[in-house]
């Protein structure tokens, strides 16, 4: 494998440790979010001094950011294989704002039928729930489904609305059969939204799904921009999901038109700075192109996988034998997940994400976990206790990761399972299931913990 040999904004930065030195920081966790590519980061600093409101200002400055923000918009149709269509991209914040944009706007009724699977994202499972009927494609133990599975469920009466599937699972990097499956919903009539929030930085976007979600900060520009592209006549009418300014033609104070889509979708002022970077982070990735960036991938996840298969003790979840993204996740017999990943980053200054991945009934499913433990451990959270909430780790690489990255992860896999006693204690928090290094002083001390969000959480 030939090494892309690309930096991200951050890469190396110095970290402190539980021993009192400072190690390069490592980033196994581009699954969740990347770092800026450096282009992406000059782009923006480019722009800034010229920016300025969009759409709606005379001045110099206001014509500049409204040409940019609207460059970025034609690049999302370009980079999702639209050009030549009438459909439309809308610029949000993320992929789960772009689900539960769609979902608003179908206009489902709660009778209504949307097909999904159990390897979902909840970003691409709860927006339904909360409209209409779900009818779900259920996975083997392997955490993958074949596509005579999703026949069924196609077939299965009522025929469904939509068909909203991801192309990549998040939690063990599966590459979907995806365009055989947008292949048979369109086969009945069924239109397909397809989740690309970890497709898009790998591998190209199916331009024959009839949407498509993505982000930007999974795919190196960390502005805040996501995408939703579907065609134009599905957001021509009826209510948009954001109501106010530059969504309207006409106004007062019994009745409004609303302007035409896009910009029907897009009420008060946009990310022009998210837009801006997203449109160079397409750029960067067209230029650097998917067969480089699948080369790269594929030699990275080979030896991630492989190295911990030859770590005792450690199981990886999900497929032995498909194509995947490069992704590890994995459990350790005998030890917390949260434990494993706190001691990653406070003894090696190696960041990993662990716990559910925003992904629970899939993993409950690639854990093999019985309707009682389900139960047991809910009860524990919803009386506060998230301790024995279950979870893995996952390590997942980006483009900037390279061979030498992956094996000093592995090296201190092997050290952490090695049965040797940590250099510190760890204390777990029931509020968060997170651990805790039991340091005297220092950035790791207590006193200077800081509580948030918990990997528990999702």
């Amino acid at each position: 494998m030939a090494e892309l040999g690309i930096t991200l904004v951050g890469d190396g930065e110095l970290v402190p440790c539980v021993d009192g030195t400072e190690r390069p920081y490592l980033s196994l966790d581009a699954a969740a979010s990347t770092g800026a590519l450096p282009a992406v980061a000059e782009r923006v600093a480019e722009f800034l001094p010229n920016y300025s409101s969009v759409h709606r200002g005379a001045g110099w400055k206001s014509q500049q950011a409204t040409a940019e923000y609207e460059e970025a918009r034609a690049a999302t149709l370009v980079f999702a294989g639209r050009e030549g269509r009438d459909d439309v991209a809308i610029i949000c914040r993320n992929t789960t704002e772009a689900i539960n944009h769609l979902a608003y706007r179908l206009g489902l009724a709660a009778s209504d039928v949307v097909l999904t699977t159990v390897v979902e994202h909840h970003a691409n499972l709860l927006p339904w729930g909360r409209l209409c009927r779900r009818r779900y494609v259920e996975c083997g133990s392997s955490g993958t489904f074949d596509i005579d599975a999703v026949r069924a469920g196609l077939d299965e009466r009522p025929v469904p609305r939509l068909l909203a599937v991801t192309g990549a699972s998040n939690v063990t990097g599966w590459v979907l059969p995806i365009d055989e499956i947008i292949d048979e919903a369109h086969a009945r009539g069924v239109p397909v939204l397809v989740d690309g929030a970890q497709l898009a930085p790998h591998r190209p976007l199916p331009a024959d799904a009839d949407f498509v979600a993505w982000s930007g900060h999974k795919m190196y520009a960390p502005f805040g921009a996501g995408v939703l592209v579907g065609p134009r006549t599905a957001f021509a009418s009826g209510d948009p999901f954001l109501a106010g300014g530059g969504a309207v033609d006409l106004v007062d104070l019994d009745e409004v038109v609303w302007t035409d889509p896009p910009e029907r979708e897009e009420a008060g002022s946009p990310n022009v700075m998210g837009a801006v970077a997203l449109h160079a982070a397409l750029d960067a990735l067209t230029t650097i192109g998917w067969d480089a960036i699948r080369s790269h991938d594929d030699a990275l996840g080979e030896r991630l996988r492989a190295g911990l298969q030859r770590i005792d003790g450690v199981r990886l979840l999900g497929p032995a034998h498909a194509d995947v993204l490069p992704v590890a996740t994995f459990v350790i017999d005998g030890m917390p997940h949260a434990l494993v990943a706190a001691r990653l980053s406070a003894e090696y200054g190696i960041g990993v994400r662990h716990g559910c991945f925003c992904a629970h009934p899939y993993l409950t499913r690639l854990l093999g976990l019985d309707d009682a433990e389900v139960e047991a451990y809910r009860q524990a959270v919803l009386q506060g206790d998230r301790t024995r909430m279950p979870g893995a780790v996952r390590a997942s690489a980006g483009l900037s990761t390279t061979l030498g990255d992956v094996d000093r992860f592995l090296d201190a896999m092997r050290e952490i399972t090695s049965g040797a006693p940590a250099p510190v204690t760890y204390g777990i928090d029931p509020h968060t299931g997170d651990f805790w290094p039991h340091a005297d002083g220092g950035p790791w001390s207590t006193a200077m913990r800081r509580l948030g969000a918990s990997c528990a959480r999702g």
